[in-house]
């Protein structure tokens, strides 16, 4: 593999060998953009891609969308921030938007054990509220039960006060696979999935990012 820190873009290339990604396009012009949110469809996010950016919400880089009306501004705000920034655009990333509980999966290399996965809270929350799970690589199907239950949060995963409850299946399926990529990979430093998104029906990956 090629060293240094991908981008959401070529993490998700990646990824996509082993687990389901969010469906988008990415492009480069606002007409591509315009055509992609059109077989996409409303809602979806806009996402800034950049190798200065990798986490896109500290410079307000993720933009959710919900019609054609706000499309093209918030198309244009996204370009504006990445030259106030001067910041390298790649392109924009055109997603769909995914509903469900957001989680973070994640490998790290440690100088003792080795690689390790971190499963836990995702999104915004997960430097707030560290309620993590960590088991060394690779992992089976009795371990990710165990991670998701170790979670403070485990109860928004099984249905919490009347919401459908989560594809757990998928979830430790997800885990599992995530945890036998260092195996053929021990050149990966660190990889991040948040949020990775989970409902009553799939899992997707819809932001990531990696160091070799």
């Amino acid at each position: 593999m090629k060293r240094g820190l991908y981008t959401e873009v070529d993490t998700e290339k990646f990824l996509k060998k082993y687990v389901a990604i969010a469906k988008h396009r990415f492009v480069h012009t606002q007409r591509d953009a315009e055509a992609a949110a059109r077989a996409l469809g409303f809602p979806l996010v806009l996402k800034l891609i950049s190798p200065g950016a990798l986490h896109k919400s500290e410079v307000k880089g993720v933009r959710l969308v919900k019609n054609k009306v706000d499309f093209e501004h918030e198309y244009r705000d996204l370009v504006k921030i990445a030259k106030k920034k001067k910041l390298r655009l790649d392109g924009i990333l055109v997603q769909e938007f995914v509903e469900g509980q957001y989680v973070l999966i994640g490998l790290k290399k440690d100088p003792v054990f080795g690689h390790v996965i971190v499963f836990g809270v995702g999104g915004v929350y997960t430097e707030l509220l560290k309620d993590v799970a960590f088991r060394v690589c690779p992992i089976n199907v009795k371990d990710a039960q165990s991670m998701i239950d170790e979670l403070q949060m485990k109860e928004l995963l099984y249905g919490f006060r009347g919401e459908k409850k989560a594809n757990i299946s998928k979830l430790k399926e997800t885990l599992v696979k995530i945890s036998k990529i260092p195996s053929k990979y021990p050149e990966i430093k660190e990889m991040d999935i948040n949020p990775f998104v989970i409902n009553h029906k799939r899992g997707v990956v819809v932001d990531a990012r990696m160091k070799v």
